[in-house]
């Protein structure tokens, strides 16, 4: 399954499209005749608003920043591995998405204050595209003036960043690594390493602020709504990997 149909499943297992079609046919119900259908899908409806709120998206945000530091004998990082996240398109064609981006700035940062290479890890986002490593190491140059010396452009998922990342640093004669990407994402990609056994130090992009039940906090908004769906994603994927491996 390709990354985009993975996204796409992803979107209609989980909330807000999940609420949103059983509000739907709740409210198809009720039209039929069901009182409690209405009063359902109304709930569907609030729970949506909710999390579509600081306040929720906070809350799942704050349950995900935890990620595991390294081992006290581990070695000290030498280089640092960029996560891709998604594409979008460009007006000259396919071209890295915004959380992508977050991430290269990150990395380019901690590039220039610990003088580390780099590796960007991605594979292609649809069907015959380019990879995103590729599109990854094209913005580092020329937006941050930085240069990539690994590219790893075959990864599908948080799963191959690690394994495919870990195998190019070993080759490299290389332990251990900083890994960027964003805070909500960073204990399923700490995950990933440790189960390659590759010490990795968590380098998290984005921390948001722990809600604290003020007036402003209970205004729903469109992108706290998508930072929920990013989060319970990830606990979606940290349960399918943990499933998986049989831990």
């Amino acid at each position: 399954m390709t990354a985009e149909l993975r996204n796409l499943a992803a979107s209609l297992a989980l909330p807000p499209m999940l609420l949103l079609a059983a509000a739907l046919v709740l409210a198809l119900l009720g039209w039929r005749g069901w009182r409690r259908a209405s009063l359902l899908g109304a709930f569907a409806v609030a729970a949506v608003l909710l999390l579509a709120t600081p306040f929720a998206a906070g809350l799942l945000a704050a349950s995900l920043d935890r990620a595991t530091p390294m081992p006290a004998d581990a070695p000290e990082p030498a280089a640092i591995v960029i996560l891709g996240a998604e594409a979008a398109r460009g007006t000259a064609g396919p071209d890295i998405g915004p959380l992508t981006l977050e991430r290269l700035r990150a990395g380019a940062a901690l590039h220039r204050r610990l003088g580390l290479p780099i590796l960007v890890t991605g594979g292609p986002i649809a069907p015959e595209g380019r990879p995103l490593a590729a599109l990854m190491a094209e913005s580092l140059a020329a937006d941050f003036g930085v240069s990539a010396r690994w590219i790893e452009p075959a990864a599908r998922d948080t799963r191959d960043n690690a394994r495919l990342a870990a195998a190019l640093l070993r080759a490299g004669g290389i332990g251990a690594a900083h890994v960027v990407t964003h805070a909500w994402h960073m204990p399923r990609a700490v995950e990933a390493f440790a189960r390659e056994s590759f010490p990795a130090r968590p380098a998290p992009v984005r921390r948001l602020r722990l809600p604290d039940a003020r007036p402003s906090d209970w205004v729903p908004r469109p992108d706290h709504l998508a930072m929920s769906w990013f989060a319970l994603r990830e606990w979606a994927g940290r349960i399918v990997y943990a499933l998986r491996d049989g831990r």
